[in-house]
């Protein structure tokens, strides 16, 4: 490791970049309607990352001092072969990285969670909208509750740790939250409630199913108690005690209450595309610089003008019936 190498990624607002969520593929077996179009146009195989490049990148990301990677997608369990790159970060794991996890919609749990567990997972997150077979299929537009009600129940068993994360939609699953959360909270699972995010044209409108988070606290605490929590994951949710189910809940805020002042994160897209803000789309091209005759020093080079234009914060808006998204690239594209 070189002396250039070891310097810390830290943007021009004194931000520590410790944070690296990697997209490992934008292919999804699910096709949720807030995220993306029933006839989603993937990306061509050959501009993908292959797993030896995303290694390579992984590596580079933790000698700057990147201490936690989250695979995502897309679905990260659909990569073909992707437990040999889970299995060679996890070596890292206490090498200079402090934890590898995911974020999955569960489906393909069942057949993966003790193999994570292997590899040195500990804690995953799973998106899960309603615990409706009918609601989900409609959300989802696929019948695949049950599959990932059973990923759920594998991951409990292999002992990973899982925090269900669930997009708050208006008219939809508004109604349901309160018994997802206790359903969660009961099986000692952590909940976070996530406002829609504006990525992407779908076929129907976001400002339809907007429901602030402000309103779903409101409403919560008719119910409950809830008490603010020191507990932090790295991540931009702020935490809560409920005091009657005993568990945790999360709420990320991107709408009501912008949390950029602390963000220590950046992400890259499955064909090495570094986006430094979810919410603008500056980037940096990581791939062109892996594939370049003296790579290393390309991708330092290209790691340190990435973190240096990172943006103070993000511009997302739902005000308005029939607005355009606030950026054209889907969520499943840039990672979850």
């Amino acid at each position: 490791m070189t002396e250039v190498a070891t310097r810390p990624l830290i943007d021009g607002f004194a931000r520590r970049i410790s944070y690296v969520r990697l997209s490992v593929t934008d292919r999804c077996d699910l096709r949720c309607a807030y995220c993306m179009p029933e006839r989603m146009q993937f990306l061509p195989k050959a501009e993908v990352l292959t797993l030896e490049e995303l290694h390579r990148l992984s590596m580079a990301f933790i000698e700057r001092g990147v201490r936690k990677i989250r695979l995502t997608g897309g679905e990260p369990l659909v990569r073909r072969d992707v437990m040999t790159l889970v299995q060679r970060l996890g070596r890292e794991i206490g090498q200079g990285l402090d934890e590898l996890t995911l974020t999955t919609n569960g489906t393909q749990l069942a057949e993966h969670a003790g193999a994570l567990v292997d590899a040195g997972v500990r804690r995953i997150n799973v998106s899960l909208d309603t615990l409706d077979r009918a609601l989900f299929a409609r959300l989802t537009r696929r019948d695949a509750l049950d599959n990932v009600l059973a990923g759920i129940d594998a991951a409990d068993r292999a002992g990973l740790k899982v925090k269900i994360n669930a997009v708050a939609l208006k008219g939809l699953n508004e109604d349901e939250l309160p018994t997802l959360i206790a359903w969660a909270h009961e099986r000692g699972h952590d909940v976070t409630l996530i406002e829609i995010m504006p990525l992407g044209e779908v076929e129907e409108d976001r400002f339809d199913h907007y429901l602030p988070l402000t309103t779903v606290r409101d409403a919560l605490e008719q119910r409950w108690t809830l008490t603010p929590s020191e507990h932090r994951t790295g991540g931009p949710a702020r935490y809560f005690d409920v005091a009657e189910t005993g568990g945790r809940l999360g709420l990320i805020t991107p709408l009501t209450n912008n949390f950029c002042a602390g963000c220590n994160r950046v992400r890259v897209t499955a064909t090495g595309q570094i986006y430094m803000c979810l919410g603008q789309n500056d980037r940096v091209d990581l791939r062109a610089a892996l594939r370049a005759p003296d790579s290393d020093a390309a991708l330092d080079a290209a790691l340190t003008r990435a973190i240096r234009a990172k943006p103070e914060r993000h511009e997302f808006r739902i005000d308005a019936p029939g607005a355009a998204p606030a950026l054209a690239r889907h969520m499943s594209m840039t990672g979850g």
